[in-house]
């Protein structure tokens, strides 16, 4: 049986190194991979998407609407976007942040109110404040271990496979605090 999850965020927000750890644990595993990156304006703070399907035998790289197990989302208005791609028991891990699209920053749009909670009403939502926890551990490029570390409470792999991927996909001066990070978040 094929795996399906989606990680969706802003531009530079660490969505490519999160689906390498993800493949990786996956590829570790003894699963087939594949992971499919679709870009938007990522150099301008829009919407990154990334699909991440693992199984025995993986016949596409895309997830369809209603068949993510799982959804990660880096910003609360990319997972509102997303949150149909979504299976009816799906998991949906938000980081409680807001980044402003161009359009609400132009005045020509408004950001929505209530999103999580709007999403708790027909989605399981885990919710987490992993910029304030990367600020408490000194680095606010961590934010998205931390997510990944509450996402990975909902996936079938051992702490210790999560930690040897990491080690193995994060520069070498930056391993202890990507640690760091994954434990804040797997420790929720």
């Amino acid at each position: 049986m094929t795996k399906n999850i989606m990680i969706v965020g802003v531009g530079g927000q660490g969505t490519l190194l999160t689906s390498r750890i993800l493949g990786g644990v996956m590829e570790n595993a003894g699963y087939e991979v594949k992971v499919s990156e679709v870009h938007g304006m990522a150099q301008r703070g829009g919407s990154v998407v990334t699909f991440v399907r693992y199984g025995e035998s993986v016949a596409e790289p895309i997830v369809e609407e209603g068949q993510a197990d799982v959804l990660i989302a880096f910003e609360r208005l990319e997972a509102m976007r997303y949150a149909n791609f979504l299976k009816k028991d799906g998991v949906l891990i938000v980081n409680d942040w807001r980044i402003d699209p161009i359009s609400v920053v132009m005045g020509a749009a408004s950001y929505p109110e209530n999103i999580i909670e709007n999403l708790e009403k027909t989605h399981k939502v885990y919710r987490i404040d992993a910029m304030d926890e990367a600020l408490k551990l000194g680095n606010s490029r961590v934010f998205n271990n931390i997510v990944l570390g509450l996402a990975a409470q909902h996936m079938d792999f051992s702490r210790e496979e999560w930690l040897k991927v990491i080690e193995e996909k994060v520069p070498p001066k930056t391993v202890d605090i990507n640690t760091r990070a994954f434990l804040v978040g797997y420790e929720k």
